[in-house]
């Protein structure tokens, strides 16, 4: 495999196979609330993620149990990772942040996830987590939404927040020690490939532990679906996806995991999604091609640590007390 799959590196890590089990509860977005936003992001329809996730008005311990018998027959798993995936999981009061994780306390699970906005993320939270990570000895894993390090896009598609409030959520979650993801979208209309080589840099210079990347699907009756709708902008094709892609994952450094390379969409929720393919193909295509071409994840990372300097002028130099 030309990039640092996600699946082995838990294979690895617990020396058996384990499995997300997601978990949807009926939040909201200071994004949508008027907190930090209207509307929320452009791209974002009024479910959030959550036509893949359970029903929201279901109680946490029962659909935990519930994902984990049927994952667990349908994939032979015994261990899981409980995944708050739909909407911000940290924008809620602490004591409900509390109550929520004591609710996925479980003898087959490992560790938990939380999905969640830069701006959603400060100390008090993350104080609670490092209790709960000591009480469980869980792994804690903090997933993120960026989508691109391109300020000007994050303005465009209405996400509420900057470059700079992730670096600030990065470092402050890091300090604990606990895994960090970032989503990022790899075909927004407003970015070219020098946006994607910027993003793959800068995760890489900030140590994340995890990468999920997306293609852009657009559901109707959002900002951006109508845009679409109207002619207001163009979507790359699908080979350009797969080359920025490929791009981003040779920038990538290359012991930073790839949770995935392209997402699942249905459909009949979208008004665009994958080209009208499959993932899996869009995906099997991308391997294909790093492959063939001998390309590996992180064969261009020789930017960091004063790599990028061409003629290493400082090879030599001593400091003033001869060191």
């Amino acid at each position: 495999m030309p990039y640092n799959r996600y699946s082995n590196y838990l294979k690895n890590k617990f020396n058996e196979k384990v499995y997300k089990v997601t978990i949807n509860q009926p939040l909201t977005c200071p994004n949508r609330d008027g907190n930090c936003g209207r509307g929320g992001c452009a791209y974002c329809g009024e479910k959030g993620v959550a036509f893949e996730t359970p029903d929201a008005t279901v109680d946490i311990k029962t659909q935990l149990n519930e994902n984990i018998s049927v994952i667990g027959k349908k994939y032979n798993a015994n261990k899981f990772i409980a995944y708050f995936q739909n909407y911000s999981n940290t924008y809620m009061s602490l004591a409900d942040f509390r109550n929520m994780l004591e609710q996925v306390e479980h003898p087959d699970v490992v560790g938990v996830s939380i999905s969640t906005r830069p701006d959603c993320i400060n100390e008090q939270y993350l104080e609670v987590l490092d209790e709960f990570g000591k009480k469980t000895g869980y792994d804690i894993c903090v997933e993120l939404g960026l989508q691109t390090v391109n300020y000007h896009t994050l303005a465009k598609i209405n996400r509420g927040h900057s470059l700079a409030e992730f670096i600030d959520a990065v470092l402050r979650i890091q300090k604990y020690g606990f895994e960090t993801v970032v989503h990022l979208i790899l075909n927004l209309p407003w970015d070219s490939i020098a946006d994607v080589i910027e993003s793959a840099k800068v995760v890489s210079a900030l140590n994340l532990t995890h990468v999920k990347l997306h293609a852009l699907y657009l559901v109707r009756d959002t900002m951006m679906g109508d845009q679409f709708l109207n002619g207001e902008f163009e979507l790359i094709s699908v080979e350009e996806y797969k080359e920025r892609v490929i791009t981003f994952l040779r920038y990538l450094k290359e012991d930073i995991v790839v949770q995935r390379i392209i997402g699942r969409v249905p459909e009949d929720y979208a008004l665009f999604a994958n080209w009208g393919t499959s993932w899996w193909k869009i995906h099997d295509e991308i391997i294909v091609q790093m492959t063939a071409n001998n390309f590996k994840q992180g064969d261009l990372c020789d930017y960091l640590n004063g790599k990028a300097l061409k003629n290493k002028v400082f090879e030599g130099v001593k400091n003033e007390d001869g060191r």
